[in-house]
């Protein structure tokens, strides 16, 4: 197990018609044993990142250090690192039993009783010993993405890197191989980078998450920060199923009652969420997820406004209800019991602390309310519970 530091890590390619940075200072510090997610767009960096970490991109400007030495020069079998590609990159010709050894045969100086019991042990663990004397044409995708997370583990090496391992398998699988690389990485306590396009992976076997944009770092931080204090707009739209619902709004407050208006809404607002927002700020955007969002006809006014019910999905346990907002798209999560019509006007409400505030042009965080684990009710008797 090792630290991982990068240092203003810059990857630049100058092709014949322009320079394209794929990847611009990235800073991040990787503790020993901490399992980090890497998340973001397509063509965002993620996977130039893991490609020059693990020594198969060269690095334009910028230093990489595993275990506080410099790594740029050195070959990627000198690394002491393993990646699990998307692909799997497992030989065709050789058994699983050869392809699980052959990095060890490679790069190492033991003997071939010693091969032999790093490849059954790590078999065993990956529940593959059955499968040692077939060829990978033999073997599922499931069972493939086995071998080849097998041929990484029985490296025993400093750092684990994989480049969206689980993306070919189907939804099942996936799940079921999440808690397989969960599982191994609580055992092993290997410091591990992930990168993915999905973020359930992300929120479930994060350490912390890294969202990267266009090649720049947005934010790092463990799974329920990024979801409840996001650094910027573009973190609060990418984080999250559904997305984020966003309006342009205005901050008024005169009168006594500060107030935020809308197209098509006004909303009475608490001093605990005006407080973290300059004084000299009028113009804000407003962000409030899905599931914050409550249908109830009984809702004050003051807090509360009405839209017509266009689309409601049925998922399950929930039900997506798309709402029409002055001819804008508003999206809530609701319970599977609240299932309004098409068409409908409902009236639908959400709590202070479920605002986000962004500015409109940087789309820096302004304020977040409170995480509802993090609050406090007063109950009847005078008790503070939490909600």
């Amino acid at each position: 197990m090792a630290r991982l530091e990068l240092d203003d890590v810059t990857k630049v390619y100058d092709t014949r018609n322009e320079t394209i940075v794929a990847v611009e200072e990235l800073d991040l510090d990787i503790r020993d044993g901490e399992f980090i997610v890497v998340v973001g767009p397509s063509g965002c960096g993620k996977s130039t990142t893991l490609r020059m970490i693990a020594g198969l991109e060269t690095v334009t400007n910028g230093e990489i250090r595993l275990g506080n030495e410099r790594i740029n020069e050195r070959a990627p079998k000198d690394r002491d690192i393993a990646m699990v590609f998307q692909s799997y990159a497992l030989y065709p010709h050789k058994t699983v039993r050869d392809n699980i050894a052959y990095g060890l045969q490679l790069s190492t100086d033991l003997t071939g009783e010693e091969i032999d019991k790093r490849v059954e042990n790590a078999a065993d663990m990956m529940g593959i010993t059955d499968l040692l004397q077939k060829k990978p044409s033999a073997l599922s995708g499931g069972q493939q993405q086995r071998v080849a997370t097998g041929r990484a583990i029985v490296r025993e090496p400093e750092l684990f890197l994989f480049d969206e391992p689980l993306s070919n398998l189907d939804a099942k699988l996936r799940k079921h191989m999440r808690t397989e690389l969960s599982r191994i990485h609580s055992e092993f306590r290997t410091t591990t980078v992930y990168v993915t396009h999905d973020q359930e992976e992300a929120m479930t076997m994060a350490d912390r998450i890294v969202i990267l944009r266009s090649g720049e770092l947005q934010q790092v931080g463990a799974p329920k920060e990024v979801y409840h204090r996001p650094a910027n707009r573009f973190v609060a739209d990418f984080i999250g199923s559904p997305s984020m619902n966003f309006r342009n709004v205005e901050l008024n407050r005169s009168g006594g009652q500060p107030r935020l208006s809308g197209d098509g809404f006004e909303y009475d607002l608490d001093d605990r969420v005006l407080s973290q927002v300059n004084r000299s700020t009028s113009k804000l955007e407003m962000g409030v997820r899905p599931e914050d969002v409550t249908i109830d006809p009984n809702a004050p006014t003051e807090k509360s406004f009405e839209a017509t019910v266009d689309v409601v999905e049925i998922v399950g346990s929930d039900n997506f209800v798309y709402l029409s907002l002055s001819d804008k798209e508003f999206r809530v999560r609701v319970d599977s019991s609240i299932e309004p019509s098409e068409g409908e006007v409902v009236r639908m409400t959400f709590d202070d602390d479920d605002i986000h505030l962004f500015d409109t042009t940087s789309g820096e965080a302004y304020a977040h309310g409170l995480p509802r684990t993090d609050r406090t009710v007063t109950a009847d008797q005078g008790d503070t519970i939490a909600d």
